[in-house]
């Protein structure tokens, strides 16, 4: 799907199906294993769901028209257009939520996934966090 092809209803709905694909995994192992896991079972959902998916997607870093020689390395990118980042972490920090917003500013992706699976519960605000970037507001409803 291309991104003129998006509303922002329907990135919402994919957004709710991946957080209930990371709610599925969750239920199944709740916390204590590592993010790798996470994201090998998490994968595995999306898949049995339909949902596309890339993992690991690297983006470079440029700086005054110059690439940088590390690039940073994005967990999840979700049907092209939703960056999905996952920790298993003792709790969802500010460096976290900065990370993602990064992430957003240089992919120019409208809207990202914040999920630590390393809580009791997945519930919004404690163990996962919707942001989105100015290119949200630019998606029609």
């Amino acid at each position: 799907m291309k991104l003129e092809d998006w509303t922002q209803t329907r990135l919402n709905e994919l957004s709710y199906s991946v957080i209930g694909c990371a709610m599925e995994v969750h239920k199944f192992f709740g916390p204590g294993l590592l993010e790798e896991n996470y994201e090998d079972c998490l994968t595995t959902e999306l898949d049995l769901q339909g949902i596309a998916f890339e993992r690991q997607v690297g983006v470079e870093l440029i700086y005054k028209d110059q690439i940088m020689p590390k690039r940073y390395r994005l967990d999840l990118v979700v049907e092209g257009i939703l960056i999905v980042e996952l920790k298993a972490v003792k709790e969802l920090l500010p460096i976290h939520e900065a990370q993602i917003l990064t992430y957003l500013k240089l992919t120019k992706k409208p809207k990202g996934l914040l999920i630590n699976f390393n809580t009791k519960f997945l519930q919004r605000g404690k163990s996962w966090i919707t942001l989105v970037s100015r290119h949200f507001n630019e998606l029609p409803d």
